[in-house]
C-alpha cells in the first residue's frame, strides 16, 4: 500500500510518499481500506515533534472507508462495513488496522467522505459544547478560529444549543463565512481587541466560557474576556504553545479556570466513543449542523496539506483521498 511517513521531525519537507506492507489485523483488530482520511493539526503537532511520538512514523488518526477484513474475536464489526475510527496513527495510507473498539458505524445517510471530515473535529465539539462546559440556551460564548474545521462545526452546534456566539477570525472573507455560520459577533483578531469588543459586546461582563484552540497568538485575549469564575478551555496550539500562566494570574482575573482537555480523555471506553459518535451523527443528520469540506488533496500531497493548514489558508475540512 501506499503511505506517507516522516522519519525525523521538522517542516512539511519531512512528509514522504513510500510503499509499505498492507497490514494484517489482528485479534481483535480490524483492517480498513480508507476512502478519505482526515487532515487535522494535531498531524502537524506530531511532524514538527511538539507533541514527541516514535519515529519512523505514519501520522494521521482519523479516517473512513470499509471494512476489510477482521481478526480473531472480532464481534462490532463486519467485512464490507463502513466505518469511521479518530485516534491513534497510521491513517496516512491507503489502510490501516484499527482495534475494533476505536472504530464507529458510518450512516449510509452521510458516508465515508462526510464522516471522515466530521468524526475527529465533531466529537471534539460534543465533549467541548456537552460536556466539558455543558453550554445552556442563552449563554454567550467566545470560539476562536471560527470557520476552521473545528470552529465551524461549533458555531452551527453552539447556535443549535441556544448560545449566542461571539466568533473570532483573521480576515474579513473568513468574518463573512463566519456570519453565514451564525454567529451573532465577529471580532478580526489581529485588527481588533478582543478582550475589549467581548466585554463591550457582553456590556462589560465578560463570557462564562472561551473556546481557544489559536493558542500564543489569542491567549491574552481570551484570558482578558472572561467572566468571573469563567472557564478557559484552551485545545490547541495553532500558533504555537503559549507561555506558562502562574496560578496567581487566574485569581487576579476573577478566580478564573483553566483546562486543557483532549478529546481521548472524553472517549476512553467504547461506550463513550459510540455515545460522542451518535450525538454527532444526529446533529449532523438533523441539518442543524453541516459539514463543510474545504479542500481535498491527493495521498501523494500531505505535505501541500500541511502547508495550507498551517499558513491558515484554509476553509473548513481538509482531507486527503488514497
Amino acid at each position: 500500500m501506499r503511505a506517507i511517513r516522516f522519519e525525523q521531525t521538522g517542516g512539511p519537507e519531512v512528509l514522504q510518499l513510500i510503499d509499505a506492507p498492507t497490514p494484517t489485523p489482528g485479534p481483535s483488530q480490524v483492517l480498513v481500506r480508507h476512502v478519505a482520511i482526515g487532515v487535522n493539526f494535531i498531524d502537524t503537532y506530531h511532524r514538527t515533534g511538539l507533541y514527541p511520538v516514535k519515529l519512523p512514523c505514519i501520522p494521521g488518526g482519523e479516517a473512513a472507508g470499509d471494512v476489510e477484513a477482521i481478526g480473531e474475536r472480532v464481534t462490532r464489526f463486519k467485512v464490507g462495513d463502513s466505518v469511521a475510527y479518530a485516534g491513534g496513527f497510521g491513517a496516512y495510507a491507503e489502510c490501516n488496522v484499527v482495534p475494533e473498539t476505536r472504530l464507529v458505524a458510518v450512516p449510509p445517510s452521510l458516508g465515508p467522505v462526510a464522516a471522515a471530515a466530521a468524526l475527529l473535529k465533531g466529537m471534539t465539539v460534543e465533549f467541548l459544547l456537552r460536556r466539558c462546559h455543558p453550554v445552556r440556551a442563552g449563554e454567550t460564548i467566545l470560539v476562536h478560529a471560527a470557520v476552521g474545521g473545528v470552529g465551524q462545526l461549533m458555531v452551527q452546534w453552539a447556535k443549535a444549543l441556544g448560545a449566542e456566539v461571539i466568533a473570532t477570525v483573521g480576515s474579513e472573507d473568513k468574518a463573512a463565512r463566519a456570519r453565514e455560520l451564525g454567529a451573532d459577533h465577529v471580532i478580526l483578531y489581529r485588527e481588533q481587541d478582543v478582550a475589549a469588543e467581548v466585554k463591550r459586546i457582553t456590556g462589560g461582563k465578560g463570557v462564562p466560557v472561551a473556546y481557544d484552540s489559536v493558542g500564543k497568538d489569542t491567549f491574552d485575549g481570551t484570558l482578558g474576556s472572561l467572566a468571573r469564575r469563567g472557564l478557559f478551555v484552551s485545545f490547541g496550539n495553532a500558533s504555537g504553545p503559549p507561555a506558562p500562566v502562574p496560578p496567581g494570574r487566574l485569581a487576579q482575573a476573577g478566580s478564573l479556570f483553566l483546562t486543557r482537555p483532549t478529546l481521548f480523555d472524553y472517549i476512553a471506553t467504547p461506550e463513550e466513543l459510540d455515545a460522542s459518535a451518535e450525538a454527532l451523527w444526529d446533529v449532523l443528520g438533523s441539518g442543524a449542523v453541516k459539514v463543510r469540506v474545504g479542500q481535498t488533496f491527493p495521498l501523494a500531497e500531505a505535505r501541500a496539506a500541511h502547508e495550507a493548514l498551517e499558513s491558515r489558508s484554509t476553509i473548513g475540512a481538509s482531507l486527503l483521498i488514497p
